[in-house]
């Protein structure tokens, strides 16, 4: 897999341009242990599989399990049966492992692609993750709701509103750690301090009901944000929460169409965020704001519920 030219790689970028013109061309062979199978035809497929752990303190525990094996197929145009092959080959593989409760198997794969999916739900994973993408002209929002860019003095309550996110996709996707809050802190203290575009406030009676955190993410060719998206100056939406009880109210609709508008304003490419296909929530609410599922995560936990 090391050469470009493989006939492997060569089908599986025709794959992914084919499954989705929004995709990037796809990465180069991603580094780490590989399994090999092949279909009943005898075509090659391959897969690489990476081990990374995480501490208590790092970031990625916010979202991630502590030990995740992620595997990176290689299935040309075998469709579901080379992802099934694969798949079975990384069962086999995890049976030489102890996998603790605090475990995950990971594959993170074009979200259009129904013939892979099929064969990921085959084995036990599910959809706990997606990057939408959203390209439309920000749409006018009327509303009473006081918008502000928030400051270093909003620490307090935006740090309240981002943790309290995590008490509701703490039930319907990763679990909540109970070192939230310290994990959050950091990154939003920047984005405070930074300012533009920073995080954004939405008041109502004078009391913060909603928060977006928001920055820039510039992707170049050959930077990890290019195997995910496509060139340009790309809005990212990090995180945004409405206080519990004010849901459906139509404060976050409002904040969105500012922050959008923010964005388009200063010739962003487009905007993106990370969700739970599982939320009921947000599933819906992103979708109606016009974000699309580009990429999926498939998840099992623990790793050894992998069927």
């Amino acid at each position: 897999m090391d050469d470009l030219a493989d006939p492997l790689f060569a089908a599986h970028r025709a794959r992914f341009a084919a499954v989705d013109a929004l995709l990037p061309p796809a990465a180069p062979p991603a580094e780490g242990e590989r399994l090999d199978a092949a279909t009943a035809d005898g075509t090659r497929v391959t897969a690489v599989l990476q081990r990374q752990r995480f501490a208590p303190g790092d970031v990625p525990m916010l979202w991630s399990a502590a030990d995740t094996w992620q595997l990176f197929p290689y299935i040309g145009a075998t469709g579901t049966e080379g992802a099934d092959l694969l798949l079975r080959a990384l069962k086999g593989r995890l049976e030489t492992e102890e996998t603790g409760d605090d475990s995950a198997c990971v594959v993170v794969w074009p979200s259009r692609d129904a013939e892979a999916i099929r064969a990921f739900l085959d084995h036990g994973l599910v959809p706990l993750g997606a990057l939408g993408v959203r390209t439309a002209a920000p749409a006018e929002a009327e509303s009473a709701v006081t918008i502000r860019r928030a400051g270093p003095g909003d620490f307090a309550a935006a740090l309240e509103l981002a943790a309290a996110t995590f008490d509701y996709t703490g039930l319907v996707a990763a679990p909540r750690r109970a070192n939230t809050a310290d994990l959050l802190a950091p990154a939003l203290r920047e984005a405070l301090d930074a300012g533009e575009p920073g995080v954004w406030l939405a008041e109502d009676g004078g009391e913060v009901r909603a928060l977006a955190h928001c920055a820039w993410i510039d992707v170049l060719p050959g930077s990890e944000a290019a195997e995910m998206l496509p060139s340009g100056r790309w809005g990212y939406v990090n995180n945004v929460v409405t206080a519990p009880g004010e849901r459906g109210g139509g404060l976050g609709r409002a904040l969105m169409a500012r922050v959008h508008r923010e964005f388009h304003e200063a010739d962003a490419t487009g905007t993106y965020l990370y969700y739970n296909p599982t939320n009921p929530l947000s599933s819906v609410f992103w979708h109606r704001q016009g974000y699309r599922p580009l990429w999926t995560t498939w998840e099992v936990r623990p790793a050894s519920a992998l069927r």
